[in-house]
């Protein structure tokens, strides 16, 4: 793919040719066209608590807050998150706040900075699949080789023997994402075994992509990489303020890992964005430090279940086919019931016909398999998954 034009002296070969705009930029697009209701991007048609906005806006009006924070972000913010962490998680270690916590800007960055910092050219890292359509080309632009794995439907949990036979001498990372996005699966201890068994003994890391970790629903347990002892040296754990204070636009997260691999992360991270926005890290620092009980964090949970069965009920009463939901704000579904359509045909449908914008779960597959499921994103006022819900019947 030549991305330059016709009449420039300059010829530029893409490093991505076959990566065009992400399919949730293209579905909120076309909802903005047709005036869909988005149900599409993952996020929330509702703002942050109304005590945070206001320790932001304090921090605003702060002198001295407006200049670089430190690059591994603000002591107080680390110390905070390395308090709460060790509240929810009293069967690990606490991190250490100074050497095994670095903020990033969002778990986005979190994650290219890991692989930046660890995958090499012709290194081999397994991507469960359906995936989230950052993870392929970040590793191939590292020079890496994605060994793509699918997670069956309708569970998405992992078939161990299949992932058993992509793992080689090769593999320098095994990606993990619980809750999953898109299906909602979520890591159960049987898991994070079978993971640990399957890497002792070798050199290969764990990157856990766990941004939607509060919202485990129906009471399960909450796992992380860090509460299992094997794979806690390994693991890098990469979490998110946007998912859990509902302000995807503040792009704050944050990685958490040992310190020598909290050391590589924070060698591509003080080059890709150095530091993370000051007041905003106050603001949450401020949030967190007023929750000794991590109130809003145990909350969080009930408060998504809660539009998960209100959206399900809603559904179910105009026929459509739902997968199980146990975390995330998710919901997939089947419509072949409807139509014979392609995923995208289908997603297309919905928007321009029916007006409400879905994803194609196809987006989340590197070659495109197609198994009729569409995802709804659930994180919305309970008016706007009413409204949604009529439309659909």
């Amino acid at each position: 793919m030549n991305l330059t034009p016709p009449d420039s002296a300059v010829s530029l070969q893409s490093k991505l040719p076959d990566v065009g705009v992400s399919i949730f930029s293209q579905m909120t697009a076309l909802a903005q066209e047709t005036g869909a209701i988005n149900l599409a991007q993952g996020f929330p048609d509702y703002d942050p608590p109304q005590e945070l906005l206001e320790a932001l806006a304090r921090h605003a009006r702060t002198p001295g807050h407006h200049q670089y924070a430190p690059m591994p972000g603000l002591p107080r913010l680390r110390e905070a998150i390395a308090a709460q962490v060790a509240r929810l998680q009293p069967d690990a270690p606490a991190p250490d706040a100074a050497t095994e916590i670095t903020i990033t800007a969002g778990a986005t960055e979190a994650l290219y900075a890991v692989l930046a910092a660890v995958v090499r050219p012709g290194d081999e890292v397994v991507v469960f699949e359906p995936a989230y359509d950052l993870y392929g080309p970040a590793i191939r632009l590292q020079g890496g080789v994605p060994r793509y794995v699918r997670l069956p439907a309708p569970h998405f949990r992992p078939d161990w023997d299949a992932v058993r036979r992509v793992v080689s001498a090769r593999t320098r990372l095994v990606m993990v994402n619980t809750p999953h996005n898109p299906s909602g699966a979520v890591f159960g201890a049987e898991d994070w075994d079978a993971l640990a068994k399957l890497l002792a003994g070798t050199n290969a890391l764990v990157l856990s992509d766990e941004v939607y970790e509060h919202l485990v629903f129906d009471g399960a347990p909450r796992l992380s990489a860090r509460q299992h002892p094997e794979l806690r040296e390994r693991s890098f754990v990469l979490s998110s303020f946007g998912k859990t204070y509902h302000a995807t636009g503040w792009k704050v997260g944050y990685c958490i890992a040992p310190p020598a691999l909290s050391t590589e992360v924070r060698r591509v991270h003080q080059f890709l964005t150095f530091a993370v926005s000051t007041p905003t890290q106050h603001a949450l620092a401020d949030a967190l430090e007023a929750d000794p009980t991590d109130a809003h964090a145990r909350g969080l949970a009930a408060f998504y279940q809660e539009k998960r069965d209100l959206f399900r009920a809603l559904l179910l009463e105009g026929g459509w086919d739902l997968l199980p939901v146990p975390g995330g704000y998710f919901q997939l579904a089947r419509y072949d019931a409807f139509s014979p359509a392609s995923d995208l045909a289908f997603a297309q449908y919905l928007a321009r016909e029916k007006g409400v914008a879905v994803v194609p779960v196809s987006a989340f597959y590197h070659d495109g398999f197609d198994e009729g499921l569409i995802r709804f994103c659930f994180a919305k006022e309970a008016a706007t998954l009413e409204a949604a819900a009529a439309r659909l019947r």
